[in-house]
């Protein structure tokens, strides 16, 4: 009998756990792009750069339409990819925009007034508004607007890091 107790707490646990997992999994998703600044960028002047987005849950053939619904931005972060131990000093400002097939953009993150030796920021959310038709899309595009402080003195590679939440479908 007390076998009998131990198991079936066990198998509780472990499937809340894995319920638990999934919900996380399907309800908080990443995209993320690259931004490259040239060297010949210039300072105090905005400038505009288009990726198309990957998301993780397409690696592995997820579908996103029947599934989830409010989908808001929940995390936004710029890191520099390359040259190695490269900063962010470089920014004045940044505005991140997401579309689909490039219509419909939508400010999502932002950041001005960067002044910072780190190698990653966390952006300011808009929070404002749901994003379910861009994020659903097959084709997410990722707009990066950003303005120097000075010129680089070699070509940097940033990565924008966005990661969106939502709530089951049903």
């Amino acid at each position: 009998m007390k076998n009998i107790m131990l198991t079936a707490a066990a198998a509780s646990i472990v499937m809340v756990s894995c319920g638990a997992v999934q919900s996380l999994v399907q309800n908080t998703f990443p995209y993320t792009a690259n931004v490259l600044i040239s060297t010949g960028v210039p300072a105090d002047k905005e400038v505009s750069s288009t990726a198309t987005a990957s998301n993780v849950q397409t690696w592995f053939g997820g579908n996103n339409d029947a599934s989830i619904k409010d989908v808001r931005i929940s995390d936004a972060k710029v890191s520099v990819v390359s040259p190695a131990g490269g900063t962010l000093n470089a920014l004045k400002s940044i505005k991140v925009y997401i579309s689909s097939n490039g219509t419909g953009e939508k400010l999502v993150a932002s950041r001005s007034n960067i002044s910072t030796d780190a190698a990653s920021l966390n952006l300011d959310l808009n929070t404002s508004g749901f994003l379910d038709e861009v994020v659903k899309s097959s084709g997410l595009t990722v707009r990066t607007v950003y303005e120097l402080k000075n010129q680089t003195s070699s070509d940097m590679n940033l990565k924008i890091a966005l990661n969106f939440s939502s709530v089951p479908a049903n």
